[in-house]
């Protein structure tokens, strides 16, 4: 009875394991959402990436979605079940950068009192990802290059090699062949780390997608901040297509958590997004529609007098409205408009 009872709790393992590895893998296919062509070339590209085991250099403006592309890459590998581990490069000192990767020894150090396991050890078998790989030093860069060239790396301390089965992928908002020709990275690292290279278009080139991604990240935040948000007006979405979101896909989410935080209604109008001005004459710039960029100012202009005006009259709205040259009952009807209280104002 016990060995048939170990047989199916083995077996029911197995299975959780694979329906696990088949909701990631279908995770991975759907990491890259929209339907232009360069996420369509992007998709294609992963797929064949996916399939073999060979390092990965991807490039991109800040917040195209790099990461997401490293872990759609892992997901859609054979390397599904194991570990995936993303390490922001720029966010670990350079003094602890050696000690991060491979670990360390007891007592190879002062304080060091117990040993610890590197990322390398953790990725094991996974995928390690270096995102801002252009910033670590020349030191670094020749201990990763024996890692890539031997599969085998040396925690802090430890007199003997480890060997390492982990795919390396690599990330960089920088032209890394710029840093080679200036001697401040490894040419030979270069090569190595560029086997495959993948580049992650602006979401300007590709704005064909944004209605796409505003639905997704809706459905997703209204859910997380239980807010009942249905979507934009139509020129919210104009206002959204003009603009030429220089923080790409990362600003756009922001930008949707911020709206769907502070939203009243339903649907999103205009006067809610608060989107900066692009300064003329700046690379990517574009001007927003006429009507849209007018009705903004007029509800900031009118919000801004109104809050001043109550300030000064102390909330007297029957003051309020004499200086304004309004009646009571225009000037409550502009309060309400604009969700203004005069009680706060006492």
């Amino acid at each position: 009875m016990e060995t048939q009872k170990i047989i199916r709790v083995s077996k029911l393992r197995k299975e959780c394991a694979s329906v696990a590895e088949s909701l990631k893998r279908e995770s991975g296919s759907n990491q890259i959402l929209g339907r232009s062509k360069a996420v369509q070339a992007l998709r294609e590209k992963i797929g064949k990436i996916s399939s073999c085991k060979v390092n990965v250099l991807i490039s991109g403006e800040s917040g195209t979605g790099k990461e997401i592309a490293a872990r759609a890459i892992h997901y859609l590998s054979y390397k599904v079940g194991k570990p995936f581990i993303p390490v922001n490069c720029g966010a670990i000192p350079e003094s602890l950068f050696e000690n991060e990767l491979f670990g360390h020894m007891k007592g190879a150090f002062t304080d060091a009192g117990f040993q610890q396991i590197g990322l390398v050890k953790e990725a094991e078998g996974g995928t390690l990802f270096l995102d801002e790989i252009g910033v670590i030093n020349p030191y670094i860069q020749a201990k990763l290059l024996r890692l890539l060239q031997d599969k085998e790396y040396r925690p802090v301390g430890d007199s003997k090699r480890h060997k390492a089965d982990v795919r390396i992928i690599t990330a960089t908002n920088t032209d890394l062949r710029s840093l080679v020709e200036q001697d401040i990275f490894r040419k030979d690292l270069f090569y190595r780390l560029n086997v495959v290279s993948l580049h992650m278009p602006p979401l300007k080139e590709r704005m064909e997608d944004l209605p796409i991604l505003v639905e997704h990240f809706i459905n997703r935040y209204s859910i997380e901040y239980d807010k009942p948000i249905e979507g934009l007006s139509k020129d919210t979405m104009k206002a959204f297509m003009s603009y030429s979101w220089p923080g790409n896909i990362r600003e756009l989410e922001n930008k949707i958590q911020q709206i769907i935080v502070m939203s009243t209604t339903p649907v999103i109008d205009v006067e809610d997004i608060h989107l900066p001005i692009s300064e003329p004459g700046s690379k990517g710039s574009e001007l927003e529609d006429f009507n849209i960029a007018k009705k903004r100012i007029v509800y900031f202009f009118a919000k801004n007098y109104l809050t001043q005006l109550l300030t000064e009259e102390g909330g007297d709205v029957v003051s309020a409205a004499r200086r304004a040259g309004k009646s009571r009952t225009g000037l409550w009807n502009l309060l309400k408009k604009f969700n203004i209280s005069p009680g706060k104002f006492h």
